[in-house]
């Protein structure tokens, strides 16, 4: 029996792309009815844990160049589902919280998000968290070279 043609890393390309945008484009939907972006959804998942994370991480988690951040960080202080506040182990860095009204708007936004979202089947979910992560991972050591 002929063993099968291993894919070309151009398809797995073409696979991870296609997925990426469906999910996106599934969860913008989501996200527009609950009046909340895609960027503002990774930086207040990020924020969800209760840490408090400074600036530089929170643009590394969503994806955003730090000016982007800072404007985007700003309007959700402006919507008072931000704070910052000063670092209490380095003075000259700021740490961002949800406030309570942006951890109710979190888990209203999460539930949603979480509703629509369809799920793989059992053990699916683990196993292709898993495998992408070892693929960023990989694609990250490889980076290196």
């Amino acid at each position: 029996m002929p063993s099968p043609t291993p894919r070309r890393p151009d398809d797995l390309v073409q696979l991870l792309t296609r997925a990426e945008r469906l999910a996106a484009r599934r969860l913008q939907g989501v996200l527009e009815a609950e009046g909340c972006s895609l960027d503002a959804w990774r930086v207040l998942a990020s924020l969800s844990d209760g840490e408090g994370h400074h600036m530089t991480g929170l643009a590394e988690a969503a994806f955003l160049p730090p000016p982007t951040l800072t404007k985007l960080v700003d309007q959700l202080v402006d919507q008072n589902l931000v704070h910052r506040r000063v670092d209490p182990f380095d003075r000259r860095r700021v740490l961002a919280h949800l406030t309570p009204r942006g951890q109710e708007y979190w888990q209203r936004v999460d539930r949603a998000v979480r509703a629509g979202w369809p799920p793989l089947g059992a053990g699916d979910d683990d196993l292709l968290r898993s495998l992408l992560d070892r693929l960023a991972a990989i694609l990250a050591g490889s980076a290196r070279v």
